[in-house]
């Protein structure tokens, strides 16, 4: 497919609850693991109800959703190399996607606006470049051209509610051969790329010289405003924000929390709460959640929580899988719901409905 002909088959819309949400699908699709090392998809409801659990080849991360058809790409941890599409009403796997050769997924990825196509962040790992995969959702999700996603490491991608994407370029080189080490922590360069719906980059922010350690990872937007989870890979004595917000045009807006350090330097995931009043930010390696006003960026209480992992918008705020369940609830304070399994989950919590 020559890319003139991919760059005129999408158009944008507004970013909402997929169009099929009110089908008989689960609340949230998350990635986990079993105490015997077996890996999972799971369809998690609110009340801690599972609907379904679908076993995958390795480690998952997050999940992409089609705005129209009740279906789910839920995409392998890095380097992971596979993708899987499912039924969100059932669970059954429809289309299994293989990452090309040299080529492997970072977790993430976002459809366009029409459906048409699905992204996927990808390592181009002997390059080394930061890549888009394309992949034709109406062909069965055949591969259909590749685009540059403005830096190394892309890591989350979404589609903004006025059109286009945000990527999250996490700046570390890492390569397959060498399992996760990062390769280039002395130079390495996030930033926060903007792509229209055809994939062009109209513009990049990156974080300040001081904290060029402080890897983009994870992201969300609400209204004009990004708001980013970082992971920094400096000195790990250092005090460093790990949350910042970002409107178009601006500088990068770093938060500070007087409960930062209880991240040990790693916010896992980072999601609004339901009307967008509230920003949480986990850490998983530190049991614990950091709360912020989504608009000012104040601080707002945190609360420990056991392996405080994915995050998502819910009722009453936030839903955030932890360690025998979720929790439900804001800064003001969380309830308890347990889900039956022995889940360890990943960091992502993906909102369905």
């Amino acid at each position: 497919m020559h890319r003139r002909h991919f760059l005129s088959a999408t158009t944008a819309a507004i970013v909402a609850a997929p169009a099929w949400s009110a089908m008989a699908a689960p609340q949230y699709v998350t990635a986990a693991a079993k105490p015997d090392a077996s890996t999972w998809l799971v369809g998690l409801d609110a009340d801690g109800s599972v609907r379904f659990a679908h076993p995958i080849p390795g480690r998952g991360h997050a999940a992409a959703l089609h705005p129209h058809r009740a279906e789910a790409v839920a995409m392998a941890r890095r380097p992971g190399t596979f993708a899987l599409v499912l039924d969100c009403t059932t669970g059954a796997e429809m289309v299994r996607l293989h990452s090309p050769e040299g080529r492997h997924f970072y977790g993430h990825g976002a459809f366009t606006a029409d459906g048409r196509y699905l992204y996927t962040t990808e390592n181009a790992y002997d390059v080394p470049d930061g890549r888009l995969g394309v992949w034709d959702a109406e062909n069965g999700y055949r591969r259909v051209d590749d685009l540059p996603s403005g830096g190394i490491g892309p890591h989350e991608m979404i589609r903004l509610a006025g059109g286009g994407f945000a990527v999250a370029n996490g700046g570390i080189r890492t390569h397959p051969d060498f399992e996760r080490r990062m390769l280039n922590l002395p130079s390495m360069r996030p930033n926060l790329s903007y792509l229209t719906e055809t994939g062009e980059i109209t513009e990049a922010v990156e974080p300040p010289g001081a904290l060029h350690q402080n890897s983009i990872r994870h992201i969300t937007a609400s209204g004009d405003t990004v708001a980013i989870a970082l992971q920094w890979q400096g000195n790990p004595l250092s005090p460093v924000p790990l949350a910042a917000l970002h409107r178009r045009g601006e500088d990068l807006i770093f938060l500070d929390h007087p409960d930062t350090a209880r991240l040990k330097q790693y916010a896992g995931s980072v999601a609004h709460s339901t009307g967008g009043r509230e920003i949480v930010v986990t850490g998983p390696r530190g049991d614990a959640a950091l709360f912020f006003d989504a608009r000012s960026g104040a601080a707002l209480p945190a609360h420990a929580l056991p392996v405080a992992a994915g995050a998502a918008p819910a009722p009453g705020g936030v839903a955030i899988t932890v360690t025998g369940g979720l929790r439900i609830g804001d800064s003001r304070g969380t309830r308890f719901v347990p889900v039956a399994g022995d889940w360890s989950w990943d960091n992502h919590l993906v909102p369905i409905g």
